[in-house]
């Protein structure tokens, strides 16, 4: 219930994925052995992956090949995904798809929503379809037509 409360109030701030005491914050971490300037180092390693290196792309990425890219044990690469961003892998992973999916439906109009799809690393038109809407409460077509016509804002587009 206190992480709960935590996420709610840093999405109410706009400091969502952030938690008050990230190191502390799963039960199940306890025992790791994972110290708080390691899990710093692999979170920026990990957030280098996914901004500069673009690693979301890769459409067969699993926590064994950001491991693998990063150099770094795939369990402390999970609990420091877990802990500092407050999300699993794959959510933390569909996240950065959809965003840069947002920025090419409405940069890219020429491009189709399934070239965008494949373009940003999903591999089927149902599980891109559900990650979109699930994230941004509109389909990639809806979306695309809403901001051609204002209804959403274009600094969204270029903030997300």
């Amino acid at each position: 219930m206190k992480r709960l409360l935590e996420q709610f109030v840093f999405k109410y701030k706009g400091r969502e994925g952030q938690t008050l005491n990230p190191v502390n914050s799963h039960e199940k971490y306890k025992k790791s052995g994972l110290t708080e300037e390691e899990a710093l180092v692999i979170r920026s390693k990990i957030k280098k992956a996914f901004e500069e290196d673009k690693i979301y792309r890769n459409n067969t990425i699993c926590l064994d090949i950001l491991s693998d890219h990063i150099q770094d044990n795939r369990y402390k690469v999970s609990q420091v995904i877990n802990t500092y961003f407050s999300k699993n892998f794959y959510s933390f992973l569909n996240e950065y798809r959809i965003r840069e999916a947002k920025k090419l439906l409405v940069s890219e109009p020429s491009l189709s929503v399934k070239a965008i799809m494949y373009e940003v690393g999903f591999n089927s038109k149902n599980s891109f379809y559900s990650a979109f809407k699930k994230i941004t409460g509109l389909s990639p077509n809806d979306y695309r037509a809403a901001t051609n016509i204002g209804f959403v804002r274009q600094h969204e587009v270029q903030v997300a």
